[in-house]
């Protein structure tokens, strides 16, 4: 249906709510990027097939539905039968014709693919019990998991496109901006700098076009936060684009995406075609005088790309360089025109506050960091994936309660919260809120939501060898601190890591990470040395074993550890077997002897061993 009359959204909403209603089961099939990995492709396929041969009750083919993330990335793939809730976990193919035959015509469970909690043994058949999803609070993943994203008539059922509609109607450009600044928004995607004020400055600014950009270009390991959402909720992000188009004035926006993002891409590009089509987007949107597009700019495939000046140069075709930040992108940022750039889950929430109202929005989280905030957990943790929490939720009720804490009964150890940017936190911060000041008091940072989770046989000179090399190869090389200073500190710390630390590497390497924050030209620079300081802030007596003992006592640095065959060998010839350099010896059921002289300490011996027989020195 053409929108060219905002009276006709209700009649199109009503459509597209009986059309789903028309179901009255539906199988919800996770097509998220984990799920694929385990075939949920494959059965989805199946789900169709055995369908459309077979005739079932209320049940069609039409009601299998190919929805984007579950959340619970640990699990796949998963299906989820409504509007029982059934969530099953860890389906094969092979299991589609047995959920047909069992579940859809007998209403019988199948034990063997329903959830069961880790620690007590229990069996939870309905998703919205699991302690993964009860700890919630969705409000920018509101549809995910819900929806299938190629359809705009699913976002339209589920109140798509109504807080537009109160917008244009019922409210002025200036009555929006009040309304974000009231809620409290702070930007996602890492700065926390407040949303209405962003705003309300670019509108004030005296030009003849502004325009709106969102940034979906995220490049810090283990965070999958907005590439989930683009991917499975689309129309949430052009929708809250839009309503910033008219808050502001602008007539253009652009969405920029990591170039590694490929489904969020053709997913976006596919949303963007069907709200033009529906006259949600492009000239006089629903019939009024507001003009906006949106348009799809590929990331340059670069860390930096993700800071707001080089991210704006890169989608202008000029290299993706930053540039000094006396200038403000809100008075001139793309094209040298004032521009507002909030990040996916920002711009996902907005139409929720506008439909919602900010008194709402603001009554959840804390006083100065208001609303909700999406995470993904990921590293030594049971339960990785994604979730969105109230702020001030603890950081022990993330990784214990939801997360389920460290597997193989592993000791937790860190948390590195804020990406290659942030800090890594110590069991002694667990109970430390979740929110913009508190995290960065404790020497890390919000971030975009990346949480990845450290266990004991972790090693924290190597972890921030490993980041500072990251963030070598991510750099610009624009300016002389970054790149010359992270270098350098790259270099100290992996001489540590090799067994050779010197006295005074310590000292040296925190004087010349507060030069490098303090004149580094952008924020990769000026944030770089934080997984350094963070580290040495609460495990300095690491750095120091390894310097002065010569010791890794992770057992992770392969210069510092030995490994020896105790007396727990069975001769079981399985270490033997793995050594890539043969270096040890033996004969069946005798005990084996590992070569020193030969061992280049690869840990293969150790991944193998059944017996507990390999210990590391």
């Amino acid at each position: 249906m053409l929108i060219d009359d905002i009276k006709k959204l209700g009649k199109w909403r009503t459509e597209c709510r009986e059309a789903l209603d028309a179901h009255k089961r539906k199988i919800l099939v996770c097509l998220g990027e984990a799920c694929r990995a385990n075939g949920s492709i494959e059965i989805l396929g199946e789900f169709k097939r055995i369908l459309s041969e077979n005739e079932i009750k209320n049940i069609s083919v039409e009601a299998v539905i190919e929805t984007g993330c579950h959340g619970y990335c640990a699990l796949g793939a998963l299906v989820i039968i409504e509007p029982e809730g059934t969530f099953y976990t860890k389906v094969k193919k092979s299991d589609v014709s047995r959920i047909v035959e069992e579940t859809l015509k007998k209403n019988k469970i199948i034990d063997r693919l329903i959830y069961t909690d880790p620690n007590t043994g229990e069996k939870i058949p309905e998703f919205k019990k699991i302690p993964f999803y009860a700890r919630q609070r969705r409000i920018s993943l509101r549809n995910v998991g819900h929806i299938d994203p190629h359809r705009i008539t699913d976002y339209v059922a589920y109140d798509g496109y109504s807080a537009l509609a109160k917008a244009l109607t019922e409210m002025t450009p200036q009555q929006i901006i009040d309304e974000m600044a009231k809620s409290g928004l702070r930007g996602r995607g890492g700065g926390g700098f407040p949303t209405g004020r962003k705003w309300a400055t670019c509108a004030k600014v005296e030009a003849d076009i502004r325009y709106v950009v969102c940034n979906g270009d995220e490049g810090d390991p283990g965070a999958f936060m907005d590439r989930t959402t683009m991917g499975s909720d689309p129309h949430s992000v052009l929708e809250g684009m839009i309503i910033c188009a008219y808050a502001i004035g602008s007539i253009q926006g652009y969405i920029y995406v990591r170039e590694e993002y490929p489904l969020a891409i053709v997913n976006l590009k596919i949303a963007i075609e069907a709200a033009r089509e529906h006259g949600l987007l492009g000239k006089n949107i629903m019939g009024t005088d507001l003009s906006f597009d949106i348009q799809v700019n590929r990331g340059g495939g670069a860390f930096v790309c993700g800071e707001s000046s080089a991210l704006m140069k890169s989608i202008a075709g000029d290299i993706g360089e930053p540039r000094a930040k006396y200038i403000h992108s809100v008075v001139k940022g793309l094209y040298d025109k004032p521009t507002v750039l909030n990040n996916v889950e920002t711009f996902a929430t907005v139409p929720v506050i506008i439909d919602k109202g900010a008194d709402w929005f603001a009554s959840i989280g804390t006083k100065k960091s208001t609303g909700t905030k999406v995470f993904s957990l990921a590293g030594k943790v049971k339960n990785c994936g994604l979730l969105e929490v109230p702020m001030g939720i603890t950081l022990r009720e993330i990784i214990f309660d939801i997360g389920g804490g460290a597997p193989d009964g592993r000791k937790f150890k860190a948390v590195q919260t804020g990406g290659p940017s942030g800090g890594c936190l110590p069991e002694s911060k667990l109970n430390l809120p979740v929110d913009f000041d508190s995290l960065t008091e404790a020497g890390s940072m919000m971030g975009s939501g990346g949480m990845i989770i450290m266990d004991d046989h972790t090693c924290m000179v190597e972890i921030a060898r490993y980041f500072l090399s990251f963030l070598v190869s991510e750099s610009c090389g624009k300016c002389v601190p970054c790149r010359e200073g992270l270098y350098q500190l790259r270099q100290i710390c992996k001489r540590i890591t090799e067994g050779e630390g010197r006295e005074g590497d310590l000292e040296l390497m925190e004087q010349l990470s507060k030069h490098i924050q303090i004149s580094s030209l952008c924020g990769l620079g000026q944030s770089g040395p934080n997984p350094l300081m963070s580290t040495l802030m609460y495990f300095r007596e690491e750095y120091e074993t390894h310097i002065r003992d010569k010791k890794c006592p992770a057992g992770v640095c392969r210069a510092l550890i030995r490994y020896n065959i105790t007396d727990n060998c069975t001769g079981c010839l399985a270490c033997i077997k793995a050594c890539p350099v043969r270096a040890i010896t033996g004969e069946k059921k005798k005990i084996h002897i590992i070569n020193q002289e030969i061992c280049d300490r690869c840990g293969s011996c150790y991944a193998v061993c059944r017996f507990d027989a390999i210990e590391i020195k």
